[in-house]
């Protein structure tokens, strides 16, 4: 198959973000035939997870696979991380899942959200293991994307983002 015959936005070689997994490289276009249908398929590899997806090319869009943020996108993530926690009155189990959509919703201003609101300093009170959880894995996406639109290691992409966070904590 040649690099040609895509007619899509997306290929080979290209990073994307796939919602529930977070930036991924997309290796190759290849045809596979699945329950007697030839299929187009876009193979990404997530190298961090140490896992492929084959995603069908007509239905890459429609599952919310997009390309990096803009990096005016990614500026707007590190101003929502100046803003102030905005921590809802709910019960922890809908807040969990509220986040939880978030971070699978693969938009980078709404993961942004959840590593601001769930980010504690030093003097404050512990997290529990589920708020760690998911602050961990927003942190997670976050830096991962910031890294991939900056060209540089997820490692540097992670001090720009505490820098940010550290700032924040120091004005408050």
């Amino acid at each position: 198959m040649t690099k040609a015959k895509t007619g899509y936005e997306f290929r080979p070689n290209d990073f994307i973000v796939y919602p529930a997994h977070g930036v991924g490289r997309i290796t190759a276009v290849e045809e596979q035939e699945i329950a007697g249908i030839s299929m187009e398929l876009f193979v990404i590899s997530f190298e961090k997870d140490k896992m492929t997806l084959r995603v069908p090319t007509a239905k890459a869009t429609s599952v919310g696979m997009r390309s990096l943020s803009s990096p005016d996108i990614v500026e707007k993530a590190l101003d929502t991380l100046k803003g102030r926690a905005r921590v809802k009155k709910a019960m922890w189990s809908r807040r969990a899942q509220e986040y939880e959509q978030k971070i699978n919703s693969g938009d980078l201003i709404s993961i942004a959200e959840v590593v601001r609101d769930l980010h504690r300093n030093d003097d404050q009170r512990e997290q529990s293991y589920s708020e760690r959880q998911l602050y961990e894995a927003a942190l997670e996406r976050l830096t991962r994307e910031v890294a991939a639109v900056d060209g540089v290691e997820e490692a540097s992409a992670q001090s720009k983002i505490d820098a940010v966070l550290e700032a924040r904590a120091a004005a408050a």
